[in-house]
């Protein structure tokens, strides 16, 4: 019988990634607890990526920079509680340039209609719209991960974060 451990900011192992089809140099996988455990809050590390499809480890701690994709994004929290915050802007295309990829850190809230929010736990998830600005609150250290596409705030620094 298999057991699962649902690892956390306070006890974790250092992860890997077995390949069992393809191409290993495709593929990298970090441990996302330790990633966020030495990450300043929202930063958008990559901890797993297949060509341009990343998996981004946060730490969730405070109040994140609003941001915004021009494509869906989703969300996991694998640790804490988080409350994600939703604003459609007034104006159409004015958060992430059109057929951009990734995430773009906002300078502000935009201008425009709240969506409300959703409070999520360990293993929930949301969907992050494309043309959205969303912003994650939490009161305690938790962790979140991020399905997205490699962009501009996305940071890479798989020297740091792989085993070696």
């Amino acid at each position: 019988m298999q057991h699962t451990i649902f690892g956390s900011l306070e006890h974790f192992q250092k992860g890997s990634i077995e390949i069992i089809k393809g191409d290993a140099g495709n593929y990298a996988f970090s441990n996302i607890y330790e990633v966020a455990s030495k990450a300043p809050p929202y930063q958008k590390t990559v901890v797993g990526k297949n060509l341009k499809f990343v998996i981004e480890s946060l730490r969730a701690e405070g109040q994140s920079p609003w941001f915004a994709a021009a494509h869906d994004e989703f969300t996991v929290v694998m640790d804490g509680e988080v409350t994600v915050h939703f604003i459609k802007p007034d104006a159409e295309g004015s958060l992430a340039p059109a057929d951009s990829e990734g995430t773009y850190k906002l300078d502000a809230a935009p201008q425009g209609r709240s969506m409300g929010y959703v409070k999520l736990r360990r293993g929930h998830q949301a969907l992050l719209p494309a043309g959205v600005a969303y912003q994650f609150r939490a009161e305690k250290p938790g962790v979140v991960i991020v399905q997205t596409i490699l962009g501009p705030n996305s940071v890479e620094k798989w020297n740091e974060i792989c085993l070696h």
